[in-house]
């Protein structure tokens, strides 16, 4: 993976990363590629809170893949520091190669230099290869998550 650079992503990214987002079953029934002013004012919503890093991956200049990652301070677990890695995708030709591990793997020890005690992550209950994906990566499912629309 020496020809992939991890970097924050810059507003010009968002094209790439919102078609990245809508590139699965999930992602094309609630995504708008189409639209990107609601993506592009979330993204400087994103930019602006030093607690997000919003991530891509590049390959020969192209976005390849992209993750969120939160860091989250609290009082549980004596105080400890948590990263929530979301939104990770990898653009459907680069899967298979290792570049989700590479990933992961980044943004693991990337919350560790943001001094994060604990990673976390959710992942929709319909996609079975990611948990196996994440289970292989060490991540144990721990907890059961629950979301309500407001």
């Amino acid at each position: 993976m020496s020809d992939l650079e991890i970097r924050r992503a810059t507003a010009e990214d968002v094209p790439a990363i919102v078609a990245l987002l809508a590139d699965d079953a999930l992602g094309a029934t609630r995504e708008s590629p189409d639209d990107l002013a609601l993506y592009l004012a979330a993204f400087e919503r994103v930019a602006a809170d030093p607690g997000q890093h919003l991530t891509v991956a590049v390959r020969d200049g192209r976005v390849v893949a992209t993750l969120q990652l939160s860091v989250i301070p609290g009082l549980s677990r004596r105080g400890t520091v948590r990263t929530i890695i979301e939104a990770v995708r990898v653009d459907s030709a680069e899967r298979g190669n290792g570049l989700g591990t590479a990933l992961i793997e980044w943004a693991v020890a990337e919350s560790g230099r943001l001094g994060a005690d604990l990673v976390q992550l959710t992942s929709d209950a319909t996609r079975t290869g990611a948990h196996r994906f994440y289970q292989r990566l060490g991540f144990t499912a721990s907890h059961l998550g629950f979301k309500r629309e407001i």
